[in-house]
């Protein structure tokens, strides 16, 4: 499970340096806290931050269910997908909100993948 490990921290340390960006667009755009709206670019990097988190519930235990009962190296991989994906939507969100779908979809179908191989290999395992 190391390289699902791996990935997981990956996967957290690409959050953090999201929240990083919320708090430097703050102070390049003069958007006092607590204040989550202000000017558009900083309002961005916010949205990107608060989606990557509503991502980070499903993505993480689908994740570790599937490296448990599918294949560690596969969730892995998937894993990588993810975080790809989701720096595609950060990047595209930022320069233009109309460019986020790639990203979102890239890291919502490795979810799902994950998620509901997740599933069926716990599903599997209950008639061993």
């Amino acid at each position: 499970m190391d390289s699902t490990a791996v990935v997981t921290a990956l996967a957290l340390i690409q959050y953090m340096v999201l929240s990083m960006r919320v708090g430097q667009a703050r102070g390049q755009y003069g958007v006092e806290a607590p204040a989550i709206t202000g000017h558009p670019v900083f309002e961005r990097h916010f949205r990107v931050h608060q989606n990557t988190l509503e991502q980070l519930i499903v993505f993480v235990p689908a994740l570790w269910l599937f490296a448990y009962y599918v294949s560690n190296r596969l969730a892995a991989v998937l894993g990588l997908v993810f975080i790809v994906g989701r720096q595609l939507y950060a990047s595209g969100y930022v320069a233009d909100p109309k460019q986020r779908s790639t990203g979102f979809g890239v890291s919502m179908v490795a979810s799902a993948l994950l998620l509901l191989g997740g599933l069926l290999g716990a599903f599997l395992h209950l008639f061993k």
